[in-house]
């Protein structure tokens, strides 16, 4: 095998498409696939091969990576990748699948002869162009020379967290519950503050170098105030992830009470029709009604 592996991405969504020029910039032969080729197309400009066909695509990658929304769409497309893919090759499964997820999806790959590696990632659409997500992997220890090279591509740093696929998603999940909860309380704050009839700017001039504040506040802080929701990530995404969320904290015992209170406004957003835009949007499901008087 080259000193660079040979890398098949899966997937060009949000996501995709930044990692996909993450690992350009890095100098890793590319071949890119998406269910709609016309959204992979464009990488061919940035130096990636566009395939059209799925088991062409993986034919000859010494590194399957899938970045897909949910756990079905990963499935149906290795189902009809694995027959393709070399001996060898290592999969590398990208997508928040959820416990339940990535345990079956490990059933899956023993039972077709592949070596998984569950490594989803934690950040969203520009630190996916930038190379700066914080990768979180578990897998063989055997596979690491192999992947490293795309992780360090992709993200400021890799967090190893076993030798079985399982953690890696066990902590993603962990860390976009977090995600969500700042996310929520940003929009509360802010909303809350307009309700209050003051300045909702004044809140983030508030909490602003104060152990409340946060980098991630100030950045959703603004977009929720100039209402600017072009999807960084994408809030029917957080919610397919809150109910993996809530599905987990139950199989664990642990009191879904703020879980549960995530969904709901997440929900809310959604049947707006928020769901295509940014996470932030979020900020619609606490606005007072039409015509309620600030206090």
């Amino acid at each position: 095998m080259a000193d660079a592996p040979r890398i098949t991405l899966l997937g060009t969504g949000t996501m995709g498409v930044g990692m996909a020029h993450s690992m350009l910039r890095a100098g890793l032969p590319l071949t890119v696939w998406n269910r709609h080729v016309e959204t992979a197309r464009p990488l061919a400009d940035d130096g990636a091969t566009v395939a059209e066909n799925l088991t062409a695509a993986v034919r000859d990658a010494d590194v399957v990576v899938t970045m897909l929304f949910d756990e079905d769409a990963v499935a149906d497309v290795m189902e009809q990748a694995a027959g393709a893919m070399q001996e060898g090759a290592v999969w590398v499964q990208s997508a928040t699948v959820g416990r339940e997820g990535i345990a079956r999806l490990a059933r899956f790959a023993e039972q077709h002869g592949l070596t998984m590696v569950d490594a989803p990632v934690v950040g969203t659409k520009q630190p996916a162009e930038d190379g700066a997500l914080t990768v979180l992997a578990a897998g063989p220890d055997r596979t690491r020379d192999v992947v490293q090279p795309v992780f360090d591509a992709v993200g400021a740093k890799t967090v190893w967290l076993g030798d079985e696929p399982g953690p890696a998603s066990a902590m993603k999940l962990v860390a976009n519950s977090w995600v969500a909860m700042l996310t929520v309380g940003t929009a509360q704050g802010v909303q809350q503050a307009r309700a209050f009839g003051l300045d909702p700017a004044k809140f983030l001039e508030t909490v602003s170098g104060g152990a409340a504040d946060s980098p991630y506040l100030q950045t959703k802080g603004k977009a929720i105030l100039e209402e600017r929701f072009d999807p960084q990530f994408g809030l029917d995404g957080l919610l397919k992830d809150l109910r993996l969320i809530r599905a987990a904290s139950a199989d664990a015992g642990v009191p879904s009470t703020v879980v549960d209170a995530l969904v709901a406004a997440f929900e809310k957003a959604s049947d707006a029709g928020h769901g295509g835009e940014d996470i932030a949007a979020v900020a619609t499901s606490f606005q007072p009604p039409a015509g309620a008087p600030a206090v």
